[in-house]
């Protein structure tokens, strides 16, 4: 049986995956959006959302934010 997650719950596993792919330098970060995007079936407000995350100067994006 499939259980249903909280799409809150969805976009942080997602931001989790990015970071973790981030720091192993496994491709760049566009590629990393758009695949989190269909891995985790974020929509476009949610990917939107983990672009300004992870953007320069972001609380993820390796800077002092």
């Amino acid at each position: 049986m499939t259980t249903v997650m909280p799409q809150k719950e969805l976009v942080r596993r997602a931001a989790a995956w990015v970071a973790e792919r981030k720091a192993e330098n496994c491709g760049s970060l566009a590629s990393l959006m758009d695949e989190a995007g269909m891995r985790f079936n974020l929509g476009p407000a949610d990917q939107e959302f983990l672009k300004k995350l992870f953007a320069e100067g972001g609380e993820f994006a390796g800077g002092k934010g």
